[in-house]
């Protein structure tokens, strides 16, 4: 069996049901008009072959949602999200719809979604080389996303109809692949972090999550005033630790062992043991070092570098 390694982690390269994570359906000739007045991304000019994160926000700048959004068809978007917020983040959405002809529902059922790895991408005829962001047909009603690597593994995403067969390959430990979007340093929002953050300090903007020439969107003033004021304080940064930690819990670091600098965003653990994280938290925190999850004597957390660059300005 062909193996890939992630951080020092020896797995199959193969396929993990992704049963985390949900699907919501944008049908109608305004759909890309409605969710570009929504969302942090341009729907508008979306094309078939691009594949976009995108986050919804409040009127105060922050996130209360964070998509992979797709157009597979010109009256159709699919937005995968996070299972535990599906509902409540369908519900808000629905209320903005007023005259704008689109249907939005939970599609989840109706829909089959895997995370490919390593060789499992050209065994299922991928181009492993594809960048971030690019979305592939692969056969009738397929889609394939390009997602940001894992230790330099390549990853992808396949969404299918639930009535297609599955990608080729046995599938991985659903919880390996947890732990590589982790490791791919894009946070994905979950119910303990909704409304705790505005889009750059989840790194967004430098990973293609925000796009600052388009509309308005709730919160779009705050977002902006943040990006080219210079007000942004804090960033997300990837950690490990040799102890549990959780999304929402409190950073800490040794300059102040009572106010908290920082909030875990998504963590998962190590198939060899182990945790990683991606923790949000103030830029100075950095310089200080001796973090710490939960408390000041918490999991002590070490910082690793991340997989892309982040944007000093756009």
């Amino acid at each position: 069996m062909t193996t890939v390694v992630l951080n020092g982690v020896t797995a199959p390269s193969l396929s993990a049901p992704s049963g985390h994570l949900g699907v919501i359906r944008a049908e109608g000739p305004d759909a890309a008009s409605f969710l570009h007045g929504q969302l942090t991304q341009d729907f508008s000019l979306m094309g078939d072959t691009d594949a976009r994160l995108a986050a919804l926000c409040t009127a105060k700048g922050r996130v209360i949602a964070s998509f992979i959004g797709i157009k597979p068809q010109p009256e159709l978007i699919l937005l995968v999200c996070s299972r535990d917020i599906l509902a409540s983040t369908l519900k808000r959405l629905q209320m903005y719809v007023l005259r704008a002809k689109v249907k939005l529902t939970d599609a989840t059922e109706q829909f089959a979604l895997y995370g490919l790895a390593g060789t499992a991408l050209t065994a299922n005829g991928l181009d492993a080389a594809t960048p971030p962001g690019k979305r592939t047909a692969a056969g009738s009603d397929v889609s394939v996303v390009s997602l940001y690597p894992a230790d330099g593994v390549p990853r992808a995403l396949w969404i299918a109809p639930a009535d297609q067969p599955a990608p080729v390959g046995t599938a991985l430990d659903a919880g390996l692949w947890q732990w590589s979007e982790v490791r791919s340093g894009i946070v994905t929002l979950t119910t303990p972090v909704i409304d705790a953050f505005v889009p750059q300090m989840i790194n967004f903007e430098s990973v293609g999550g925000v796009n600052f020439k388009k509309g308005c969107y709730p919160g779009q003033e705050v977002v902006a005033r943040s990006q080219f004021r210079g007000t942004l304080k804090r960033r997300t940064y990837l950690v490990q630790a040799d102890a549990p930690v959780s999304a929402g819990q409190e950073v800490f670091a040794a300059s102040d062992a009572e106010q908290p600098v920082g909030t875990v965003a998504q963590a998962a653990s190590a198939p060899g043991g182990g945790w990683a994280a991606l923790i949000s938290m103030q830029i100075s925190a950095l310089e200080a070092g001796g973090l710490h999850a939960g408390a000041a004597d918490g999991p002590a957390l070490t910082v690793e570098p991340l997989p892309y660059a982040l944007l000093e300005d756009i």
